[in-house]
């Protein structure tokens, strides 16, 4: 009898922000929430540079960034942005700017794909305001069926 080797294709999720100041921890809860066949899902807090060497090691075929950003959209709200639109919409919490980081782990993953939520509230505290946290459980619900294609697009604030 044959011997059949299933190889399961690498996803990667790096869930980006600070859980101290309210909705800038949307992308720490999607990660740490986030369990689907086939995804590997990591907490980068406020430095996402300190994990590329696992997206080195791992070669995933889709890598999905998400942080909390400023779209000029209703709280809870996402987008895919691309890597020329990220300083634009960028909130600056990060070590490094995520345009750099898209870059460089560009070399080491089919796809990178940085997914924003807008934030209600920034402030010092801890959790989610109910419209991001029903935010991420949306965008959650598309990866985990790899919607991919419904991601809608930045196109600007306000649109």
């Amino acid at each position: 009898m044959g011997y059949t080797r299933v190889i399961e294709i690498v996803r990667m999720l790096l869930g980006i922000g600070n859980t101290l100041h309210g909705d800038d921890g949307a992308g720490n809860y999607i990660a740490l929430e986030f369990r689907a066949r086939g995804w590997n899902a990591i907490d980068c807090g406020t430095m996402p540079e300190n994990f590329t060497a696992v997206v080195r090691r791992h070669h995933p075929e889709i890598l999905v960034l998400v942080d909390a950003t400023d779209l000029g959209l209703p709280p809870g709200e996402f987008r895919s942005v691309s890597e020329r639109e990220i300083e634009e919409v960028s909130i600056g919490t990060h070590n490094m700017p995520l345009s750099f980081l898209m870059k460089y782990l560009s070399e080491s993953a089919g796809r990178v794909l940085f997914i924003g939520i807008q934030p209600m509230n920034m402030g010092e505290g801890e959790g989610l305001s109910p419209a991001v946290r029903e935010g991420a459980e949306r965008l959650m619900t598309l990866l985990r069926q790899n919607r991919f294609g419904e991601l809608r697009p930045f196109e600007g604030r306000g649109k």
